[in-house]
């Protein structure tokens, strides 16, 4: 059943909409983005710590993101992450710098999603007696 809460930072997947290869997917009760198949950004709507965006990066990768953009953190519960809050002054100049290079295709952001793991197969039958 589809969710019936909408993600107010959704916006700023807008700038995506024109590249073929954009997919948004629901994760964790927040929006994704995909670009080739790579996990770029997630857009957080909910109560601290998952109110702002999620910039998907290797953690080599970190020192250079915040160097270019400092209201960069690593995200309080997943550190392999960068995030900005939403309540953050810079917010919205910052995302529109993160997609402007994720449609760069920067290669400091993205990464490979993880396997989907197979689902078992239900047992639960009905018997016939």
């Amino acid at each position: 059943m589809p969710s019936s809460v909408r993600n107010s930072l959704v916006w700023i997947f807008e700038a995506f909409e024109r590249d073929s290869t954009f997919i948004r997917k629901r994760m964790f009760g927040c929006d994704a983005a995909y670009i080739d198949g790579m996990l770029c950004l997630v857009a957080a709507d909910r109560e601290k710590p998952w109110n702002g965006l999620l910039v998907c990066t290797s953690q080599e990768r970190h020192a250079a993101l915040v160097a270019e953009m400092p209201v960069l953190q690593p995200h309080p519960v997943l550190g392999k992450w960068l995030y900005v809050a939403q309540e953050n002054a810079d917010f919205e100049t910052v995302a529109e710098q993160l997609t402007a290079l994720v449609l760069a295709r920067d290669s400091r952001i993205g990464v490979e999603p993880a396997p989907r793991k197979a689902r078992k197969a239900h047992r639960g039958g009905t018997t016939n007696a």
